[in-house]
């Protein structure tokens, strides 16, 4: 790929000379080889005919919507004339609740800009109705097409471009194109570190540290295996639960989610409460790492450290909790204890924001369909893991305003360095998925939903989550777009056990990670069962504050008495090296 250095000259003319350049060799050498890219292009062509042969059977629906856009259209015409005169007049189109593009002041007061911005904004509603109204479209097609329309619509958004955005050309003007030499040297630190798309910086590389800044709680490494760390955090309180806790963390993340600063770490606060924490923290795989599967993460991942907990406090139950696809995991973990006819070593369950039944897949699922599956499984097959730089683009464009173009903007055209950010810094650092796992995950989970019908094997033994029966807490989130929250309370009811569902306020993570001293967020609940979103939301009674409290009351009873304060480890299972441990700190791409 050329490289290219700026050092005189007209810097403007030079970034559009360079961009132009650099955009075609992505083109060329990163995308054009990518069978997943050449799947989805498939599967979109596919979509587009269906859409258009739903329209054509129906033209009367087409001019009825091209009626509408024209006469909105000429009311913005007629709008920008009247504004040129009077400044004072209102827009008549507002811009989308929470949408943050068009904030500089221009956008509003300058009537050419103002007829940019409402002209594309009626343009993208126009459009995005047509397909939500069209009939005759499967509803597979439809999602997948209100997706990609709208990753278009909004990659060609006025606010994305320096000749029709004020505030981008008022600073390239001001600084004399310094934001864009800047923004190119970022451009090309982000391109050399992203995989086959282009992962955009959130936040400063260099930022935090972990076990410095990030994942403080103090704790020793005291297991460790081809699969993951087991972490065990010392106490802060002189009397502990009797029953020990063990946190199971999502295999496609870092666990230090749950342990970011003082302030706001589930794991130190839940220490603080009495409990002895035990936390997974996984390897991050490479491809060595290729053939480990998920029946793995079961037989040598969960059941092996609920076995070195037995070691170390002589307990032979745990309390659980899974986050995401952990709590999938756990789940799995609890049906796999009762298909063998053992004694069930989770005393209790909580599952956050865990999908069981994968019928509703959320946003995730415009991605899982057959050939988009298969070309995945092709791809990872041939490096031995699904990179995690490509998965986290994949879940930033289910975001792509607030959690791509927005930094796009910052960093590449007004040339800033992304703020410092924890929660974003823990996005950024990604995690990869072996390949053996990631094909279960995509193609037996989301693609087949196997887990929900009984059809998961783990050896000769089935997962059939009906026979667990022990309690459950499901804490869901009410904007979560990763785990609908509806198809999460929907899941519960797969087991066998007494079931209590919480609904958060916030998304998959910040409604999660909602310490009590900060106070932002409060939660639902309701005593009835779920039937649907409208008869279970009717029924609740909305709770000021975190749900962490709540959880803390709810597993009061499974606690057992308080013994004194455990040491870290055994002389078994010695401590190895303090937390964080080692496999946090792998990076990607993972240095074999």
């Amino acid at each position: 790929m050329e490289q290219n250095t700026f050092q005189g000259g007209d810097p403007i003319r030079q970034f559009f000379h360079w961009n132009e350049n650099v955009w075609a060799d992505i083109q060329r050498s990163r995308l054009g080889d990518n069978p997943v890219t050449e799947a989805l292009s498939r599967v979109n062509a596919e979509d587009l005919k269906t859409f258009y042969d739903a329209v054509a059977a129906n033209p009367v629906r087409l001019l009825e919507m091209q009626m509408q856009w024209w006469q909105g259209q000429l009311a913005i015409c007629q709008n920008s004339m009247v504004r040129a005169l009077d400044t004072s007049a209102e827009s008549v189109i507002a811009d989308p609740p929470g949408d943050r593009r068009f904030q500089y002041k221009a956008w509003k007061d300058d009537p050419n800009f103002d007829f940019l911005r409402q002209s594309y904004l009626h343009f993208a509603n126009s459009l995005m109705q047509t397909l939500e109204v069209v009939e005759g479209l499967p509803e597979p097609a439809r999602q997948r097409l209100i997706f990609f329309f709208r990753q278009t619509i909004n990659a060609l958004s006025p606010s994305n471009f320096i000749w029709s955005n004020p505030e981008l050309l008022h600073r390239t003007l001001e600084e004399k194109g310094a934001n864009l030499v800047k923004g190119i040297n970022l451009f090309q630190e982000d391109l050399a570190n992203s995989a086959n798309l282009l992962k955009i910086r959130m936040t400063r590389q260099s930022a935090f540290e972990l076990g410095k800044d990030l994942a403080t709680t103090p704790g020793e490494v005291v297991f460790r295996n081809d699969i993951f760390e087991l972490i065990q955090y010392g106490a802060s309180t002189d009397k502990v639960h009797q029953t020990p806790l063990l946190v199971i963390p999502p295999f496609i993340n870092k666990f230090y989610i749950l342990d970011l600063r003082e302030q706001n770490s589930l794991v130190r606060w839940l220490r603080d409460q009495g409990h002895t924490v035990f936390l997974m923290s996984w390897r991050n795989p490479g491809k060595e790492q290729a053939s480990i599967g998920f029946q793995d993460l079961i037989n040598a991942g969960t059941m092996e450290a609920i076995r070195v907990i037995e070691r170390i406090t002589s307990e032979k139950e745990v309390n659980a909790i899974g986050y995401c696809i952990g709590g999938t995991l756990l789940a799995s973990t609890m049906a796999l204890y009762a298909a063998r006819r053992m004694k069930p070593r989770v005393k209790s369950a909580t599952f956050l924001t865990t999908l069981l039944d994968f019928t509703q897949p959320g946003e995730v699922g415009v991605f899982i369909n057959d050939p988009v599956v298969s070309a995945m499984e092709r791809m990872n097959d041939e490096q031995g893991y699904f990179d995690g730089r490509q998965m986290a683009v994949t879940f930033s464009l289910l975001r792509e305003n607030s959690l791509y173009w927005n930094y796009y903007i910052n960093n590449y055209l007004k040339g800033e360095e992304p703020a410092d950010f924890d929660i974003l810094y823990w996005n950024s650092d990604s995690t990869n998925l072996s390949a053996t796992c990631a094909s279960f995950l995509l193609r037996d989970l989301y693609l087949d939903n196997k887990l929900s019908k009984g059809e998961v094997k783990v050896g000769n033994f089935g997962v059939d989550l009906s026979k667990v029966q022990t309690p459950s807490y499901f804490l869901s989130t009410k904007d979560d777009h990763i785990a609908l929250w509806d198809a999460t309370f929907n899941g519960s009811k797969l087991l066998g056990g007494d079931t209590t569902l919480v609904l958060g306020e916030s998304g998959h993570v910040a409604g999660v990670v909602n310490p009590p001293g900060k106070n932002k967020y409060g939660y639902w609940l309701s005593e009835q069962g779920f039937e649907s979103p409208e008869q279970w939301l009717a029924s609740a009674r909305r709770e000021a504050g975190s749900w962490w409290p709540h959880w803390q009351q709810w597993v009061t009873p499974h606690l057992g008495k308080s013994v004194a304060a455990r040491a870290i480890g055994n002389e078994e299972c010695p401590g190895l090296m303090p937390a964080p441990g080692r496999y946090v700190q792998q990076t990607l791409p993972v240095e074999e």
